[in-house]
């Protein structure tokens, strides 16, 4: 996710030749990134250019955040009204962390912009009883590694984020993970099964279990996709992302990431370097070699 490049944007900031930039692994962003665009893909993992962040994906996090803290008190103090103050202390810590987003959202927007993220809080609790369970956990960062079928592969390392695991009694898994957007259409569903899969791979290859049930809440219209993989399937999805990071190791290796224009394009950051639209293509930095992280943030974006 990313926005219209402001008019009056300075140019994004290259990394310094000194620093050294890390081997991405793939994630349920990254990969959807490469499928959209290679050159998005390009940007985003390998050159790390910056991207202006929106009120909707911060709003997004002080969510989660909230969501993350609930789970942190007691069931019966898992209220709405807890929740309320839970988002307050959110934003409050998070504008502590990073001062520069009180310029995205000014002080005259706060109030609506709280009262936004309440009311998605509120949503939550029509599609959940907080109270009447607890989770194994929250914001789970999980890495697995697809080893190699094959000489010709060289396996594929995975990692994000996973929102909630639940597990019940009689040891059955469920995957959670809030959106805190609309449900998709038909044109996006996919999108959203991609993300779904890629996490059940993960637990299902660092547990020995396939996840009875996997589960996207999403918070602004009350919807909820649900999955229920099976074994066979998610074996063949590891192949599928076998692929997918065979292609990009072979792109980082040329140096071709060619764009890919779509109706996605009016999201981009990155029009300003992108042939599709006029812009100078920036020079290949080359392919990383320090090992890499898939930070937080982006699996708040998936």
């Amino acid at each position: 996710m990313s926005t219209e490049p402001r008019p009056d944007a300075d140019p994004p900031a290259r990394p310094s030749a000194h620093s050294p930039r890390r081997v991405p692994a793939l994630s349920p962003s990254r990969a959807g990134d490469y499928k959209q665009c290679p050159l998005l893909y390009r940007y985003r993992a390998i050159d790390r250019l910056p991207e202006v962040p929106t009120q909707a994906q911060v709003k997004g996090t002080v969510v989660h955040a909230a969501l993350e803290n609930l789970f942190d008190m007691p069931a019966g103090l898992r209220v709405p009204e807890s929740a309320e103050f839970l988002v307050d202390g959110a934003w409050g810590a998070l504008c502590e962390e990073s001062p520069e987003l009180r310029d995205l959202v000014p002080d005259d927007q706060v109030d609506k912009f709280l009262s936004d993220a309440n009311k998605l809080i509120s949503t939550y609790y029509t599609l959940e009883n907080p109270t009447a369970f607890t989770p194994e956990s929250c914001e789970l960062r999980v890495e697995v590694d697809l080893l190699a079928d094959d000489e010709s592969d060289n396996g594929v390392l995975l990692r994000g984020f996973v929102d909630r695991i639940d597990v019940a009694p009689d040891g059955r898994v469920r995957v959670v993970d809030y959106k805190t957007g609309r449900s998709p259409g038909e044109s996006f569903e996919s999108r959203a099964l991609f993300q779904m899969k890629f996490y059940a791979l993960a637990i299902y290859r660092l547990r020995g279990v396939v996840p009875a049930r996997l589960q996207l809440l999403y918070l602004a219209d009350g919807q909820s996709l649900v999955y229920t993989p099976d074994e066979a399937e998610l074996n063949r999805f590891a192949k599928t992302l076998k692929a997918i990071w065979k292609a990009i190791q072979k792109a980082g290796a040329t140096g071709e990431f060619p764009p890919k224009k779509s109706r996605m394009c009016q999201w981009c950051d990155h029009k300003a370097h992108c042939p599709e639209f006029g812009g100078t293509l920036l020079p290949y930095p080359g392919w990383p070699t320090t090992p890499g992280e898939t930070s937080h943030a982006e699996a708040v974006a998936e």
